[in-house]
């Protein structure tokens, strides 16, 4: 029968092996949420960095406290921390079960609640139920609830403690040295858009291309060159100068005043007594 729990109240355990399941209902706006743990000793302080167990660090170094990770169930998602009692090393008192939303305060989380399960029976109804309800609103990390040692067992106890300075600031308060750069840090650091930048001209050939073409530039042209294309040449014939033969048409085949040499012969002066042969008559009857 599942044990409905109150704020500050506590139960005993005959569970070995405990599930902590911490649930909550997903929407718009809602912020993600990570379970974790932090191993105490009898002082109320972790003996070392590595009694956080949380996203970064999911098992701790004696595989006794462990995060099992997120999952959808029907009333919503679960994040999970499951440990081994029986085996929890002698000299640790205290195991905190913490959630924390990422910079985001829980007033926004709806239906928050840890579970308690005895991890040995495979479907089994929870051990203990507690919902948990933020004080002020502005917390954002909580510690649900803690396993202590009493006598020779365990015991859990439903706390539901709110921080306003997120999981780095409660993990710093039971003495885990907390490096920013480790992964707890909100995200990494963006310079900001008015930062003067000097910037360097590094000379590159296509500058140097540029150079070169404006000193090119600056120096005078030289004088403008005959446009005239020079005749070609007469194929082994000597060649007539140009202002000949631009006026002297051929005769096509008749002598002409002015006509050019015929082909290598030497031309004949025009006979004034020639006539053409007569033409039509000889064709008649043909």
């Amino acid at each position: 029968m599942t044990h409905a729990m109150l704020k500050g109240s506590n139960v005993p355990l005959e569970a070995t092996t405990v599930r902590a399941v911490l649930r909550w209902v997903p929407g718009q706006g809602v912020p993600d949420v990570d379970a974790s743990a932090l191993l105490l000793g009898p002082d109320g302080r972790v003996r070392s960095d590595e009694d956080f167990v949380f996203y970064n660090q999911p098992r701790h170094p004696s595989s006794q406290v462990w995060r099992l990770g997120k999952k959808r169930v029907a009333e919503g998602l679960t994040d999970t921390i499951q440990t081994d009692l029986a085996g929890v090393e002698s000299d640790v008192s205290h195991i905190l079960l913490v959630a924390s939303a990422d910079g985001v305060t829980f007033d926004r989380v709806q239906g928050l609640c840890i579970l308690l399960y005895d991890a040995s029976v495979a479907d089994g109804e929870p051990l203990t139920t507690f919902d948990i309800r933020p004080t002020t609103g502005e917390e954002t990390s909580l510690i649900c609830g803690e396993l202590y040692r009493r006598g020779e067992g365990w015991k859990f106890r439903a706390l539901g403690e709110g921080y306003d300075n997120g999981l780095q600031g409660l993990a710093t308060n039971y003495g885990i040295s907390v490096d920013e750069s480790e992964g707890m840090a909100e995200g990494p650091e963006v310079a900001p858009e008015n930062t003067a930048t000097a910037i360097v001209p590094v000379p590159s050939q296509a500058s140097a291309a540029t150079q070169h073409a404006s000193d090119i530039s600056s120096q005078p042209l030289p004088p403008e060159q005959p446009t005239a294309v020079p005749a070609l040449p007469a194929y082994g014939y000597p060649q007539q100068p140009a202002a000949a033969a631009a006026t002297v048409q051929p005769a096509y085949g008749y002598p002409h005043p002015t006509s050019q040499p015929a082909y290598g012969y030497p031309p004949t002066a025009p006979d004034p007594e020639f006539r053409l042969p007569p033409q039509g008559p000889q064709f008649i009857g043909r």
